[in-house]
């Protein structure tokens, strides 16, 4: 039986990894490991610590990573991905050189008989000002283009040392911040008043592994992250198992 994965936060590129190309080894060895069994891979955000396209260029690094997305997907794997608050600004690059879909926001599917809501998680639930404020920004089609317009030999380190920050100030309050589980626990119990069909509800961004039971049966699921902890989720004949690479 073919089986579907999940995983998230792999924050490829980041300048807080020892070595930034053992991880992306990692991930790549991860990925032709279930090429035999997989039938589709979800990717829920994060999957880039940072991306930007333009429009005849893109930016340098990823080879094998993006390699072996093309192998998996050349060979009938779908592969979805879900953007997150770091690899926001996919357009169309990735979608048509390697073949995979891009969400901007949730996907609800039924996967192996079971319903999935499926999202990043940095946009749901009740969000303080000043990020809802950043994700307008970054969204907005005339900030991209003038991001666009500025040379990449300053947006690019800019950002690389944006993340760093961000991360240091994570571990500075203590990673994971609860405040984000109970903020999507609190949304998960809220949606599903209305969509009682959702079976699990699959969320990334807080890097945290977790499993809970909600309501009715429903199951929140946040798949942790590939920086330390390296844990997916896998759908087939068992039905959905949480498991670390490595």
């Amino acid at each position: 039986m073919k089986k579907s994965y999940f995983l998230s936060d792999l924050h490829l590129g980041a300048p807080y990894f020892p070595d930034s190309r053992e991880a992306e080894k990692r991930v790549v060895a991860f990925l032709d490991s279930i090429k035999q069994d997989a039938e589709a891979i979800y990717l829920l955000g994060d999957v880039l610590d940072y991306w930007y396209e333009y429009r005849y260029v893109v930016p340098r690094g990823f080879v094998r990573f993006f390699g072996k997305l093309a192998e998996l997907s050349d060979s009938g794997v779908r592969i979805v991905w879900l953007i997150g608050n770091h690899d926001i600004w996919i357009f169309d690059y990735l979608p048509k050189e390697l073949g995979i879909e891009v969400v901007d926001g949730s996907l609800t599917e039924e996967i192996h008989g079971k319903t999935f809501f499926m999202t990043h998680g940095d946009g749901v639930g009740k969000l303080p000002a000043s990020f809802r404020f950043l994700r307008c920004l970054f969204r907005n089609k005339i900030c991209q283009k003038a991001f666009a317009a500025i040379h990449p030999r300053w947006t690019i380190p800019f950002s690389y040392n944006w993340s760093r920050h961000r991360r240091k100030e994570g571990e500075a309050r203590g990673l994971p911040d609860e405040k984000l589980l109970v903020n999507l626990k609190e949304y998960v119990l809220d949606y599903h008043k209305a969509h009682p069909n959702v079976d699990y509800y699959l969320f990334g961004h807080v890097h945290v592994l977790s499993r809970e039971t909600v309501c009715d049966g429903c199951e929140m699921i946040v798949l942790g992250e590939w920086i330390r902890t390296f844990s997916y989720a896998i759908m087939g004949e068992n039905g959905l198992e949480l498991r670390k690479w490595g």
